[in-house]
This record gives C-alpha cells, structure tokens and sequence, in this order.
C-alpha cells in the first residue's frame, strides 16, 4: 500500500513550486488543504496494482523520486504523489 496525496493543477512548474512544501506538511486522508492557491487532498491509501494500472495507460505521466520511493502520476487536472505508507518500507524497484 502506499499513501497518496492529490494535488489539483496541469501546471507542472506550479507543482515543483510546491512540491517539497506538501511533503514536509501533506493533510490527513481526506482532507483538503490549499496551498500558493492550490488544492491538494489527502487521498488516502492506494495498492500496488493501482500504481501498476496507471503506469500502463498512455494519458499517464510517471515520475519517481528513487531515494524516498516516491511516484508522481500526471494526468488530466492532477499529480498524485504515490509513497510508502510506512517511511520504513523497502523502496520497491521496477
């Protein structure tokens, strides 16, 4: 499982902008906060096979940050940062 938060812009500079910032402070499973004007929600957690599905759909966008197991899924209005529900699980690699 890996937690997932959903943060509601196409612009992807907007969220580079903000990025680090909604990880150092992400809100709480479905809870929204705004942040620079942007809303970002607290998605809850994800399995595995989610991340795969999207991954193989072409409209998808697929980032990772490797060094904190993290997935960055783009597509349409939003980015959903995908990452290990417990900091201390092993990165998963594919």
């Amino acid at each position: 499982m890996r937690k997932c938060i959903s943060v509601y812009t196409k612009d992807f500079e907007a969220f580079s902008d903000i990025y680090e910032e909604v990880l150092g402070a992400p809100p709480q499973e479905n809870e929204d906060i705004t942040v620079q004007g942007i809303t970002v929600s607290g998605s809850g957690e994800v399995p595995e096979q989610y991340i795969d599905r999207m991954r193989s759909r072409p409209e998808v966008v697929v980032m990772r940050e490797k060094e904190r197991g993290i997935m960055i899924l783009q597509h349409g209005n939003v980015f959903e940062i995908c990452m290990p529900a417990d900091p201390t699980d092993e990165i998963i690699e594919q």
